[in-house]
């Protein structure tokens, strides 16, 4: 692997190795070998991350937006030249298609340093007129943040979170997913070689004890998490002792209406993507599909057509379309939840078997005639497994949509474009879809309600999420005071 970082951590502007840590064997799910090690952070590589984030702050703060834009728009200019050696790299860490990531992953990581990068040199306070008095307003860093990600989009999510954070002055401490740390590591050399200050940019390995020391510790103002409910709750529990600021992108368990109207070759198209894409491995997969009856069956016939289709194979390989799941464990779950789908009563339309093959492989999966209390209707697999509802009008199906703790995503397909935004407007969710489904532009915030989250990432909305507001209170004459 000619891409392969050469040591676990990146702290204050260098590679930092100290395998005093425990051993982090990094595993590729096409093959189930070991393809790298790094090791998990000890408490010094730590303290080392966290004292250079914040000695790097003031200075990095300091600059002009202008400045600190210039380096993140030549870090995404970089990034972009380096597509494929990137593209292959995520490959190796998730197991995702080349296909896929060569268009979904550090190109979209790229869009968020040149979209954040522009917007640096923007960010202004105001000024209010009071009579002859007035106030005026300053948009300020936090200080040092802790950015924690997932494993399924390891180079985007550390730059959805870097690039806003950057922008605003703060400097950051990113922990990847213990499954892919290898992505982010690359990030941080791209960055340092586009001009990046030492220390302002740092990346740790480990586990979720890592995750904890980075959270609790006094040096850190904001927390900033890609993952599972359970860990939300863990993370902003901690955050909350020390009131720290906290941006959360949970999980899902999303809603796609499918109308009679619809059309369904894009109907089809919806689902495969909101189901399938990454395998499934998506946090915002609309994995719950109400089809209306006079479509449904038309609508199985030719997704069952369609996912024949796809390219399983060596996720290298620029012609597969569908590669393995990203662990053992996590396809072992999916499999759990494919054997409860049949006990409880669900059709098997198509899948439903691991492949006999090297890897962690497991077939398209579609299950028919769900009921809305099955097992498969209510828990995020976070699989290749898709529930196919059946709803008889508008009415009826949008309470049984919102009718879950999650809020992540929703979507609606059908050609009556004022039912459409009469849904969109009734769904319980942060991230909404008509007509398509899982499009995610760094221009428009994406985040959830409910237990999906807190906070929203890219747009504007992040840059709230990265600064604070200071007013300051100016008298031009004398003051009074009571004595």
């Amino acid at each position: 692997m000619t891409t392969q970082p050469t040591a676990s951590h990146f702290v204050n502007g260098a590679y930092h190795e100290n395998a005093g840590g425990s051993a982090i064997p990094v595993i590729y799910p096409a093959t189930g070998e070991e393809i790298a090690r790094v090791h998990s952070a000890t408490d010094a590589v730590v303290d080392a991350a966290l004292a250079a984030a914040r000695a790097a702050q003031p200075a990095w703060a300091a600059m002009t937006g202008t400045e600190r834009g210039r380096i993140l728009r030549r870090a995404a200019d970089i990034m972009r030249e380096r597509n494929h050696e990137l593209s292959v790299l995520e490959t190796f860490d998730t197991g995702k298609p080349y296909q896929e990531t060569s268009v979904a992953d550090a190109t979209s990581a790229a869009d968020a340093l040149e979209y954040f990068g522009g917007m640096a040199a923007t960010l202004t306070g105001e000024h209010i007129q009071l009579g002859h008095d007035w106030v005026y307003t300053r948009r300020e860093p936090l200080g040092v943040c802790v950015g924690i990600g997932a494993w399924n989009y390891p180079t985007q999510i550390a730059c959805w979170k870097a690039a806003p954070a950057l922008a605003c002055g703060n400097t950051m401490v990113f922990k990847p997913s213990e499954t892919t740390p290898l992505c982010a590591l690359k990030v941080a050399e791209i960055l340092t070689e586009a001009g990046l200050p030492a220390g302002v940019f740092n990346v740790v390995q480990g586990l979720g004890d890592v995750g904890a020391k980075l959270i609790a510790d006094d040096r850190v103002a904001k927390v900033s998490l890609t993952g599972s409910v359970p860990t939300g709750r863990k993370v902003y529990a901690a955050a909350a002792s020390g009131i720290k600021n906290v941006t959360m992108e949970l999980g899902g368990k999303s809603p796609l209406i499918i109308f009679d109207d619809a059309n369904v070759e894009n109907a089809v198209s919806g689902a495969i993507l909101g189901n399938f894409y990454s395998s499934g491995q998506v946090c915002s997969n609309g994995t719950r599909v109400f089809v209306q009856g006079g479509i449904k069956e038309a609508f199985l016939d030719r997704l069952s057509v369609r996912l024949e289709a796809a390219v399983i194979g060596d996720p290298q390989d620029p012609k597969t379309s569908f590669g393995p799941m990203v662990s053992e464990r996590q396809m072992e779950i999916a499999l759990g939840y494919i054997a409860k789908g049949q006990e409880e009563g669900a059709r098997l339309v198509c899948g439903g078997k691991r492949l006999n093959r090297n890897g962690f492989y497991l077939q398209p999966t579609v299950f028919a005639d769900v009921a809305d209390t099955m097992t498969i209707a209510r828990e995020e697999i976070f699989g290749p497994v898709m529930a196919v509802l059946d709803f008889d009008d508008e009415a009826e199906v949008v309470p049984r949509a919102n009718a879950t703790e999650f809020g992540l995503a929703a979507g609606v397909f059908t050609r009556d474009l004022t039912r459409a935004h009469r849904i969109a407007a009734a769904f319980e969710a942060g991230t909404c879809y008509i007509n398509t489904y899982n499009d995610a532009p760094v221009e428009a915030p994406f985040g959830g309600s409910k237990l999906s989250g807190v906070g929203r990432e890219n747009s504007k909305a992040a840059i709230e999420h990265y600064s604070q507001l200071k007013s300051v209170y100016v008298r031009m004459g004398d003051l009074e005071a009571p004595f």
